[in-house]
């Protein structure tokens, strides 16, 4: 057990020495008994501290959840309060200082209160305020605290640290389709009614919802002459279907697009979209379909509805999140084995006292028995060897998060959507709309082909371009320039130059967009970039729409 000195204690100590110091200069004997006094009472309590902090221990210190439930749902930049209580079951009174959480950091989790105090038997409450700031599975894995006893009442000297394992799972969703999965419907199978008829085709109505520009493909009835006329353009009527549609959602979730703070990556605004636009089509009663894909293909979801289809939309979209596939993270076997290590350690009876660090074999036996334990179920990660998914297994039931890899896998998940084209077009319910959330391919030759066979069969396709602006930071004003700070000329300089990448980087997107609109339009394709201002209101979040900003 390891016992640290309180900045008290350390004060007392040092004040001790001074007076030691002294008495010797000076030949003081009393002043020097007084200063070896002070060290003794150091030392008689710091031996205090350890029998009452070893008693409490031994006698059942504990911490369990208030909740009934080991796993927690809530939105993105969604908050829940997690209740927990330390026990203490011995004789002895204690105080609980420095509370924090052991929490992924894709979670900003706040401990109330920060200090508690622990009479003999008794039990108290606290609080964990968990943030979530990106779709996924994460988790709380334990509370940590230095404990101080306080066998004599009054402040303990000494504080050992503990730490209290007994995860719990934070499960992350996209805010309107959380919304879509808790609101109640009618009768047992909890679904609403569906209007119109299905159909694979785009479909007519009296109503019109909107004036759009024209695009190859466009019938000519539906062009609106007179708006057209005024505009100087073709614009087409685009009318309110009664049909019930076959929409297919395509992501892209490259590790490249998950750049950038947690939360305001591209690839964080892109499931956003994604989940508000599948609620949108379920609550209507369309047919969706997900596809997620990256080096290579993650999910695929055949078209359905209904708040069960709903719920596994949602997991593909969270298990997206994951980079702990050994084709998403750079960490290798040994360096899995040792945040197994790390992680199961205090979950493990015997602390893995009988496990080597080199025995991964007996290791991943040892995970497999541990995960029982964990909050969470998910697909088996995919990796090179069964001893090496064991492993990764474990930490993706934990909600241990891995850090992704440095190399990107855009060549590779261009090749994989050209594919996925090419599969939707043998599927036998036929898509009417198909919504793309990726970067547009260097090489348009692999989807030419496969966009022109789409158009022919009369289906809708909008691709909506990667959100780089906020991952990197908002611009400046057009014609703005540096403002030379108060600071070392050193820290001005940096400063600028980071300016200076920011706004190259952004330049870069913007060109990329352009080329993207004039190769996408000229093969009938819909393009849309997120407006990130409106994604970051909190409209958004409440009332679940879509809203874009069209590029021309």
């Amino acid at each position: 057990m390891q016992l640290h000195p309180t900045r008290i204690t350390f004060h007392v100590g040092l004040s001790g020495v001074m007076m030691i110091g002294v008495g010797v200069v000076f030949k003081l004997p009393p002043v020097l008994a007084f200063g070896g006094a002070v060290l003794f009472a150091v030392l008689i309590g710091r031996a205090l501290a350890l029998t009452s902090v070893t008693k409490i221990r031994g006698s059942g210190f504990e911490m369990v959840w208030a909740m009934p439930r080991r796993v927690s749902r809530l939105a993105r930049e969604g908050e829940v309060t997690l209740t927990c209580e330390l026990r203490n079951r011995g004789v002895d009174d204690a105080r609980g200082v420095s509370l924090r959480a052991v929490s992924s950091s894709m979670l900003d989790v706040t401990v109330k209160p920060p200090e508690v105090d622990l009479p003999a038997g008794a039990r108290v409450e606290i609080d964990l305020v968990v943030r979530a700031k990106r779709v996924g599975r994460w988790g709380v894995h334990g509370v940590a605290l230095e404990v101080r006893g306080t066998p004599v009442g009054g402040e303990g000297l000494y504080e050992v640290p503990l730490m209290f394992a007994n995860p719990h799972g934070i499960e992350v969703f996209p805010r309107s389709l959380l919304t879509y999965i808790q609101s109640p419907r009618g009768g047992r199978s909890r679904r609403g009614a569906e209007a119109g008829q299905p159909v694979a085709l785009a479909g007519d109505s009296d109503e019109i919802k909107e004036l759009r520009e024209h695009v190859p493909g466009d019938a000519f009835k539906r062009i609106a002459w007179k708006a057209s006329a005024k505009r100087g353009q073709l614009v087409v009527r685009e009318m309110e279907r009664d049909e019930r549609d076959t929409v297919w959602l395509i992501l892209d979730a490259s590790v490249d697009l998950w750049a950038g703070d947690s939360g305001r990556s591209p690839l964080d605004f892109a499931v956003d979209e994604v989940g508000s636009l599948a609620a949108r089509h379920l609550l209507r009663g369309d047919q969706v379909g997900l596809v997620v894909l990256a080096s290579r293909l993650r999910t695929w979801l055949a078209p359905s509805n209904g708040s069960g289809h709903a719920l596994r939309i949602a997991a593909a979209l969270a298990s997206a999140a994951s980079m702990v596939d050994s084709d998403r993270t750079s960490l290798d076997e040994a360096e899995l084995a040792q945040r197994v290590v790390e992680h199961a350690r205090p979950l493990d009876p015997s602390g893995l006292a009988d496990v080597s660090r080199s025995d991964l074999d007996r290791l991943a036996a040892r995970a497999d028995v541990l995960r029982q334990k964990a909050p969470f179920s998910p697909r088996q990660p995919f990796a090179k060897t069964l001893r090496e998914q064991r492993l990764r297994h474990y930490l993706a039931s934990f909600g241990v998060e891995v850090p992704p890899r440095a190399e990107g896998e855009r060549e590779r998940a261009e090749l994989l959507t050209a594919r996925v084209l090419e599969r939707l077009l043998t599927e036998k319910k036929r898509p009417s709309v198909i919504h793309m959330w990726a970067p547009v391919p260097t090489k348009m030759d692999a989807v030419r082909s496969s966009l022109k066979r789409l158009r022919k069969r009369r289906a809708e396709i909008r691709w909506t371009l990667p959100m780089y602006e906020e991952s990197v930071g908002l611009s400046r004003a057009p014609g703005a320039t540096l403002e030379a700070p108060a600071k070392p000329s050193d820290v001005k300089d940096t400063d600028e130059i980071a300016q200076i990448v920011m706004d190259a980087v952004r330049l870069r997107a913007r060109a990329s967009e352009e080329r993207a609109v004039v190769m996408l339009r000229k093969l009938g394709v819909r393009i849309h970039v997120i407006d990130h201002r409106r994604v970051l209101a909190s409209s958004f979040y409440e009332s679940g729409s879509i809203r874009r900003r069209g590029v021309a």
